[in-house]
């Protein structure tokens, strides 16, 4: 089997907030929004620029001997730069310095003060920077969340993951490759908590991951001073196509006691969902007390009712109720993680 062709991500250009809040929020849909205003980012923030104005100030990165990055089995090591060292590195192709090697790859995602408590916010860490960058006015001022740095060196691809906030990928400098798929083929990407197990998506291995062909795949290409408006739950993955700086901005589209007050990073799952999922491992559990052929007869019966209760497309998980007998039904379900 083959992947599926590629849909291209919708774009809208310069869309105001009411358009914003009217058109594309509800549809629950990736989007490109083009001409947005950012700010004097576009035009002031070069390497030197960042790193002048960044200064000295500590920054933790990742950096790996491999351009794709994969969390799952941490194939980077985390370290610690002045911003201006790291800025300076990260557009180069070939190190001087280095820890690995000449071509090593970095990262940053930037953090708070207190990274056990505190959200990322530019506006903190960076603030001569942030001046420089006008966060796009399209959520009430009581729901920001988070703005976060990513900056990479070129060819940089980060791992597939979802987050349970909407957020603005807001693209300052350089281009940016991304790929999304739908909460809805949640099902075929082998997910491991909120990351997918295939490193590798654009030649995936199919024998390891065969229902990976089944996962609908929308892709843009991100160019200085657009903005990618990801819904939560969409599944996305980036490649630095050149040296990039970039801006996330999260914010809390559901109410506020929804999520895990101690979160910093914005990515633990709802409170509701979290508590669900735990309840389901201890019903899996629960199941392994019964001989095989009766824990996979009411693992079934598991699968049908969330069929019926919580999926709003029930043909997405027909090939998985209609598997051989031997299948056990703890391999329907990802443990959360």
């Amino acid at each position: 089997m083959e992947l599926q062709d590629n849909i291209r991500v919708a774009e809208y250009i310069q869309p105001d907030r009411d358009t914003f809040l009217r058109d594309i929020c509800p549809q629950r849909r990736p989007a490109v929004l083009r001409a947005v205003d950012l700010g004097p980012c576009l035009d002031r923030w070069t390497v030197d620029y960042l790193g002048q104005t960044g200064g000295d100030k500590d920054v933790k990165i990742h950096v790996s001997v491999s351009p794709q990055m994969d969390f799952l089995h941490k194939n980077f090591l985390y370290k610690t730069l002045p911003f201006k060292e790291f800025v300076k590195r990260a557009a180069e192709e070939k190190h001087s310095d280095y820890f690995l090697c000449e071509d090593e790859s970095y990262y940053l995602r930037s953090l708070g003060e207190d990274v056990r408590k505190e959200p990322a916010d530019l506006r903190k860490q960076f603030p001569e920077l942030a001046k420089d960058f006008h966060i796009p006015q399209f959520f009430e001022e009581d729901q920001f969340f988070s703005s976060v740095f990513r900056i990479s060196s070129s060819g940089l691809q980060l791992w597939t993951h979802y987050d349970v906030m909407d957020n603005l990928l807001a693209q300052v400098t350089g281009k940016k490759r991304v790929v999304l798929y739908s909460p809805q083929d949640a099902l075929h990407l082998y997910l491991t908590g909120d990351k997918s197990e295939v490193l590798d998506i654009d030649s995936p291995d199919l024998t390891q991951f065969p229902d990976f062909v089944k996962a609908q795949r929308y892709e843009c290409v991100l160019e200085p001073g657009d903005v990618l408006f990801i819904p939560a739950l969409w599944f996305h993955n980036t490649t630095a196509l050149q040296f990039g700086v970039g801006v996330n901005v999260f914010w809390r589209h559901l109410p506020v006691d929804s999520y895990d007050r101690k979160d910093p990073y914005g990515n633990k799952d709802p409170v509701a969902a979290a508590r669900a999922l735990q309840v389901l491992e201890r019903a899996l559990n629960i199941l392994d007390d019964l001989p095989a052929d009766y824990k996979d007869f009411y693992g079934r019966r598991m699968i049908q009712r969330i069929q019926k209760r919580a999926l709003g497309d029930s043909s997405s998980v027909t090939s998985t109720t209609e598997e051989s007998d031997t299948t056990s039904p703890r391999r329907q379900f990802t443990k959360p993680g």
